[in-house]
């Protein structure tokens, strides 16, 4: 047991640190994404120091505010069509800039100034940019050019996708276009949907609730207690009926949603979504303590999974897609989802088998339940009332004090 918590908090404090790091001091950065249609957007994202040190301002010494900032605005765009440039054999890819905004992190708050590129019809096969930021006042000072979203290589939303590297001596360098095909963002969107369900512990637990009861059937007593009204499955066959069973009908329904949202056919707003995915985790698990569709869990995995599968498309929003590849994009994320939830329940359901026929299994299929009902009216308070209680950041600390102790931080 020690040794797992290690390595769960090993992996943790590596998970931390990557993030952490993500905007370190003394390092600008450019951020593309590329569409197929749609050109190249784009932004910068400076330090406000740099930007104190640039310009001898007094930049966010007063407070976070964008009303700060917007007086400078129209300076900092001078600057920085001055000390950057984007180009290519069709010529120069003039910068538009569209608007102005703070980025706070635990390193420092950065200004992010946003921006169109001109010329990208057809995209170009290269494309030459310079990067010639802060090196003058601050020759530590590090650039970075981050391919944030560009489908067809395989890139969706990721902002450590490094691209280019600037330095005082080499302010600029070429960004290659060329290695793309749509399989690697077909590929890529399967790995975004996998990623999605892993972190979506609020998914995880619905799927937990759902297949606690596999390996169990329930007598038609209704006078017994909950801890006593389960008996052992005998054979494999009817739990892993009941599985397939309970997994098709969820993918069908966020299948369905799933599809409706992305292509803008229904829309729901996402608070709606959020609390009654919640509400999704306390009844499935109220219904392994006391039974509320009688021989037909079915009917929680398919009504429910119908918003589950609209809090799937909300990330499809969050990626930053667009209409290009959307049938790819839409059937990659759903394998993704898919190979996510069956490597959960692979892990999981094993386990429940071995040991359903232990005296305690009724014991944890109830207790487990009750946890989840907890959690379940935690997320709801927290999703309705759009309040943050504190109880995941507390438990994040915890965590970081107890890797502290342990030597892993």
């Amino acid at each position: 047991m020690k040794k797992i918590i290690t390595r769960f908090l090993f992996v943790f404090i590596l998970l931390n640190s990557l993030f952490a790091n993500a905007h370190a001091p003394e390092q600008g950065f450019i951020f593309l994404r590329i569409y197929e249609s749609d050109g190249i957007e784009g932004r910068f994202e400076i330090q406000a120091e740099d930007l104190n040190k640039i310009f001898n301002w007094e930049l966010l010494k007063e407070g976070n505010s964008r009303e700060v900032i917007e007086p400078l605005y129209k300076e900092l765009r001078a600057y920085l069509l001055e000390h950057s440039s984007f180009s290519s054999s069709a010529g120069a890819h003039n910068v538009t800039f569209k608007g102005i905004d703070v980025l706070s992190t635990g390193l420092g708050d950065y200004i992010q100034v946003f921006f169109d590129l001109d010329n990208v019809d057809p995209l170009p096969d290269t494309m030459d940019v310079t990067y010639n930021i802060a090196f003058k006042e601050s020759p530590t000072h590090r650039g970075f050019l981050t391919m944030e979203y560009n489908w067809k290589a395989g890139v969706i939303n990721n902002e450590s996708n490094i691209s280019l590297y600037f330095t005082p001596d080499s302010p600029t360098d070429t960004l290659d276009l060329t290695k793309v095909s749509v399989w690697k963002g077909f590929v890529a969107m399967i790995k975004q949907g996998v990623w999605h369900i892993w972190i979506g512990t609020d998914h995880i637990f619905f799927l937990i609730a759902l297949i606690l009861p596999a390996v169990v059937w329930r007598r038609r007593d209704e006078k017994l207690s909950p801890l006593k009204s389960w008996k052992p499955v005998t054979r494999f066959k009817p739990a892993f009926s009941y599985i397939i069973k309970i997994v098709t009908f969820f993918t069908i329904a966020h299948t369905i949603t799933l599809s409706l949202a992305a292509l803008q056919i229904i829309s729901l707003p996402g608070w709606i979504v959020e609390s009654i995915i919640a509400f999704s985790i306390g009844l499935a698990a109220f219904h392994n303590i006391k039974p509320i569709f009688k021989g037909r869990d079915w009917v929680i995995a398919f009504v429910f999974g119908l918003f589950h599968g609209f809090g799937f498309a909300s990330v499809l929003g969050d990626i930053g897609l667009k209409d290009e590849f959307l049938v790819y994009s839409l059937l990659g994320f759903n394998i993704g989802v898919e190979i996510g939830q069956l490597v959960i329940i692979a892990l999981i359901f094993p386990i429940l088998f071995l040991i359903r026929n232990r005296k305690s299994y009724p014991k944890i299929l109830v207790g487990g339940s009750i946890f989840l009902i907890l959690a379940s009216i935690y997320w709801i308070i927290e999703r309705v009332f759009d309040v943050n209680l504190g109880v995941e950041d507390t438990i994040t600390y915890w965590l970081y004090e107890l890797a502290v102790k342990l030597g892993l931080k």
